[in-house]
């Protein structure tokens, strides 16, 4: 386990006054009415677009620095927030109005022989800290979302991005004010001190709930050292089987987007898995579309098939069938069987998203009921485990675990509940 460092004491007591001014400001947002979060986020909506020159300009100091430093370029991607990115920001924010507002709503109810009503209403949570990294987006989505819910949040970002972030944190700021909602609500760390996350993780009488968003060094240190309520994933080891009942056309699309739509993202396919009986076939093809633009690691068998093609292959080493590559990097293993198929994923996934790709029907059945995953695909690539894409408007993360949570995380699993129980004077006999 990790030590706690603590960092300077001005810099701890700066971090802790953030806290308890966004504790203080969810009691306000909490109660919000839906049409006054509802004008806090058009507002915010409207000021992305206004100020999208000043967030992309803070965007290329970021770029700047991080190619300067030397970054990888899968990181590099993410960090980057051109024009067209910035847009799609603003316009997902449509989507999130018009989303039903959780709090409030009614879970369910019921009367008691004695006459009470006993039911349940969805409450905020309170308030959420990210730790994240590498992606500014994360300061919009993760903001906008417990707006909408109605928690206050605490957003530390990497130092990697900290000009888009302050840019793009202002924004939200200005659009709560505008509706007349605490600004407060949504508190940015701007000092990088990686010390300040110890500090932050042992806050459990000031933060609600803690969601990091990052490579496995960051989750595993959150998971470790926090003092609250942990909600962890984002590491995603994804698989793709190709069974041999698969259309293989449609099957060789579906693995192509799984893994170089966008590389860097963690539904990205790390794994393909082929059936022996269509292996042989379905490799010829993917190499031939690839060429030397995605590496295989592949198996002894794979290997054997890639060496009469063109492909970049190399025989995987012992960790590569556990590694989130997010890069042009694919592992390839050969099976004989669907039971195979099924061990290596039970015995290498993260809980993240796994697909199968075939025709029949009673094997993708029984794919979706024994894979054990936040988010389960039939036919389809894995690159769709989002937010936006099923439906959540955003998303504040991806679950992989199983409590409260799974998979990705909107309005709701931002929420709990309290029992709320009516009488007319009911006593309880001794």
């Amino acid at each position: 386990m990790t030590t706690t460092t603590s960092a300077s004491t001005d810099a701890s007591a700066a971090l802790r006054a953030q806290v308890a001014a966004a504790r203080d400001a969810s009691r306000a947002l909490g109660v919000a009415r839906t049409e006054q979060k509802d004008a806090a986020l058009a507002a915010i909506a409207q000021g992305l677009r206004a100020r999208r020159d000043e967030i992309v300009a803070a965007n290329t100091q970021d770029l700047a620095k991080a190619e300067a430093d030397g970054v990888a370029q899968s990181s590099i991607d993410r960090i980057r927030l051109g024009e067209e990115r910035v847009e799609g920001l603003s316009d997902a924010l449509a989507d999130v109005i018009a989303l039903q507002d959780p709090v409030g709503e009614a879970i369910d109810s019921a009367v008691r022989p004695n006459g009470l009503v006993v039911g349940r209403v969805r409450v905020p949570l309170g308030v959420i800290a990210a730790i994240y990294e590498n992606r500014p987006n994360v300061t919009v989505d993760i903001g906008v979302l417990c707006l909408k819910s109605g928690n206050a949040c605490v957003l530390r970002g990497g130092r990697e991005a900290l000009e888009s972030n302050l840019a793009l944190a202002s924004v939200i700021e200005d659009g709560l004010e505008s509706a007349g909602l605490p600004p407060s609500a949504v508190q940015f760390v701007a000092n990088t001190d990686r010390a300040l996350v110890g500090d932050l993780l042992a806050m459990n009488d000031l933060i609600d709930l803690m969601i990091p968003r990052g490579g496995k060094g960051l989750v595993e240190r959150v998971r470790d050292e926090a003092t609250m309520p942990v909600v962890a994933g984002g590491i995603g080891i994804c698989h793709t089987y190709v069974d041999r009942d698969a259309d293989l056309a449609a099957a060789l699309d579906i693995v192509d987007n799984a893994k170089t739509r966008r590389v860097s993202i963690c539904n990205a396919m790390d794994v393909a898995i082929l059936h022996d009986d269509i292996a042989r076939p379905f490799l010829a093809e993917l190499a031939s579309r690839w060429g030397d633009r995605v590496e295989l690691r592949a198996d002894p068998a794979a290997l054997a098939i890639l060496a009469q093609t063109d492909a970049r292959a190399v025989a995987a080493g012992p960790d590569d069938f556990d590694t989130e590559f997010l890069d042009m990097i694919a592992g390839v293993r050969i099976v004989d069987s669907a039971e195979a198929a099924l061990a290596h994923i039970a015995e290498h996934g993260s809980g993240h998203s796994e697909a199968i790709l075939t025709n029949d029907h009673a094997l993708a059945e029984r794919f979706l009921r024994e894979v054990d995953a936040s988010t389960v695909y039939v036919n389809a690539s894995t690159q769709f485990t989002d937010g936006g894409e099923f439906g959540l408007g955003a998303e504040v993360g991806i679950s992989t675990g199983k409590l409260h949570a799974r998979g990705p995380m909107g309005l709701r699993e931002l929420t709990s509940y309290k029992w709320v129980v009516r009488g007319d004077g009911q006593t309880r006999p001794l």
